[in-house]
């Protein structure tokens, strides 16, 4: 079995480098720390995670809160945040919130429970007495996706109304007047994004029409459907449509279809996330995409500096969107 000392002996350091750099401590420097790191990957050495908690006072272990059910943007993001945790050698500890209060109540009881290092909120919590437990025992937290003016936590967000805005306007640049929207009532981004489509058509000098508006009950293909379907059932005419969510926006699609309506041909779609289906769905999705792989590293690193405390500030940094056009939309004729 290969123990800290081999560790030492093959990186050609003291027993208290290696111990220093598995316990993320400053006082090493990037050639020790990096020669350490390669001799542990090479062995496939595996510290005593109980002994090194005991030592350093510390669990190791991060928190990240995701919806119960989460969609496809989520789990990509998900998926970067767990990946770089691991690059950090941190444990992560998943805690799933239900849409509703109650559920994310019994979601807070559950992380009580458990002595965590620090939190990554992948999902926006409306509740606060998340931010108040998270806050009276000074849990170092990101925010990733989300922002409360009131929460003074380190936030990762984009701009929701402009990338909507771009969304929106990338229509109208082709001849849609009559352009529907397909958004939710849950969480901020959703009325942030409808105030984007709101901006778009007042900047045209197009009237808003609430019978273009559908609010779906969640961020899922099916929920895109059925207010596809709702929408097309009112009868006021529509030729493009904007959805807040790639898979709202994917399940317009397959309802228009449904109805024998082409996309492009009889109806424009523009998305809004770019998940890696976007880019794989017939046709493919005109979308706004959102930085994930970056969003993801990110929240990890701005965490990790607030563990270490190389940073005590909390920082709010709003990171670029990208405006994907794909096949999915044309011009009016």
């Amino acid at each position: 079995m290969v123990s800290i000392k081999d560790i030492a002996k093959l990186a050609d350091v003291s027993v208290s480098t290696v111990s220093r750099v598995l316990n993320e401590q400053e006082h090493v420097s990037i050639e020790k720390r990096t020669r350490v790191l390669q001799a542990i990957k090479q062995t496939g050495y595996v510290p005593n995670r109980a002994a090194r908690d005991m030592v350093s006072k510390r669990t190791t272990t991060i928190g990240v809160v995701m919806p119960e059910t989460f969609n496809m943007f989520q789990r990509q993001l998900f998926s970067m945040v767990a990946h770089h945790l691991e690059q950090f050698s941190y444990y992560t500890s998943f805690y799933f919130s239900s849409t509703d209060l109650q559920g994310e109540r019994a979601c807070l009881n559950r992380l009580k429970a458990d002595r965590l290092d620090g939190i990554i909120l992948l999902h926006e919590i409306m509740i606060p007495e998340f931010q108040t437990y998270l806050e009276a025992n000074a849990i170092p937290t990101v925010l990733a996706t989300f922002s409360r003016k009131d929460w003074q936590a380190t936030s990762i967000t984009i701009s929701e109304e402009d990338a909507a805005l771009t969304a929106v306007n990338h229509l109208i640049s082709l001849g849609h007047r009559k352009i529907g929207f397909i958004g939710g009532e849950k969480y901020g981004f959703a009325s942030v994004r409808l105030e984007g489509y709101k901006r778009a058509l007042k900047d045209a000098g197009i009237d808003f029409d609430e019978q273009l508006v559908v609010q779906a009950q969640t961020y899922t293909m099916e929920e895109g459907a059925v207010a596809t379907r709702t929408l097309i059932d009112r009868a006021t005419p529509f030729t493009a449509l904007f959805a807040i969510t790639d898979e709202l926006a994917l399940g317009a699609i397959r309802a228009l279809a449904d109805r024998g309506l082409s996309v492009p041909d009889d109806v424009s779609v523009v998305g809004f996330d770019d998940i890696e289906l976007a880019s794989y769905s017939v046709p493919r999705l005109t979308t706004i995409r959102q930085p994930i792989p970056e969003m993801g590293q990110m929240a990890v690193a701005l965490l990790y500096s607030l563990l270490t405390g190389s940073s005590r500030t909390p920082l709010s940094i709003s990171l670029p969107t990208t405006f994907i056009e794909r096949e999915s939309t044309a011009r009016l004729v």
